[in-house]
């Protein structure tokens, strides 16, 4: 866990955000801050609308209320928020000779990619994987590579450019421990090295909690808003998502107690809206 504070000199704000699909509210009300450098996890039942809240914050769903970036001196940037997106799962065709290479070159340059990567992407993309752990893999085929590799892909290709607000959905998914205690550990040192904002998702309540700096429990709107020791252990959370973590397992800010086994509590996937 990433003890270093956050500079609060700026902070993201959502502002009576909501979303409708065909007439339907998913989210409603939701009104939240996050201070630079500081992970905030967002947990609830299938269905709450924890991946509809991200992809409405990144434009691919349209929303009432406003997503706000305050600078230093509560002044709003007039310019669009810089976002970060990596996302639960990414579609991959098997047989498709895309490189990890060619995926950074899709997204930055304006070249078609038949007419090859010039040294500054190759130098930049190169530079960016070197941040994750992940510079080895820049020629390997997309479909070839691990789970925790393509996260590691997709959290480096997210930093670039480097934004003011990383968003992360389910981004453990599929990875055995050692994998997600490297993927947390690599989102620590970042977070520390760009003071980011970082919302995740997450199903995996005490994983979250172990890193996080502030948890919200979402369902429609938000339910609870505090320190994951303290969220986590509202009796609210047992009656929205179906069982009592066991909060023992983190220290009383919140933080992880190393001294206490590192079991998982997980709740289904499925019907995630």
């Amino acid at each position: 866990m990433n003890t270093r504070r956050s500079c609060g000199e700026c902070c993201t704000r959502l502002v009576e955000f909501g979303v409708a699909i065909r007439g339907q509210p998913i989210l409603e009300h939701v009104n939240l801050h996050m201070h630079c450098g500081e992970l905030t996890a967002v947990i609830g039942p299938n269905g709450a609308g924890k991946t509809t809240l991200l992809r409405a914050m990144i434009g691919e769903l349209p929303h009432t209320g406003a997503l706000r970036f305050i600078h230093q001196g509560n002044v709003e940037d007039s310019k669009p928020l810089r976002i970060g997106y990596v996302p639960q799962k990414l579609e991959l065709d098997a047989t498709a000779p895309t490189t990890v290479l060619d995926l950074f070159a899709g997204a930055l340059s304006r070249r078609p990619l038949w007419f090859g990567t010039g040294k500054a992407l190759r130098e930049t993309t190169r530079s960016k994987l070197a941040e994750t752990g992940a510079e080895h893999l820049m020629a390997c085929r997309l479909a070839e590579i691990s789970v925790g590799q393509l996260q590691r892909v997709l959290l480096a290709l997210a930093l670039t450019p480097v934004p003011e607000l990383l968003l992360l959905d389910e981004p453990v998914t599929g990875l055995d421990q050692a994998g997600i205690e490297l993927f947390y550990q690599t989102v620590s040192r970042l977070r520390a090295d760009y003071d980011l904002s970082i919302l995740l998702v997450s199903h995996d309540l005490l994983a979250a909690g172990r890193v996080a700096d502030r948890m919200i429990l979402v369902n429609r709107t938000v339910l609870c808003d505090d320190t994951p020791k303290k969220v986590l252990g509202d009796p609210l959370v047992a009656r929205t998502v179906g069982f009592a973590p066991r909060v023992e397992e983190l220290a009383a800010d919140g933080t992880p107690d190393q001294s206490l086994p590192r079991e998982q509590c997980e709740f289904p996937l499925e019907g995630e809206l």
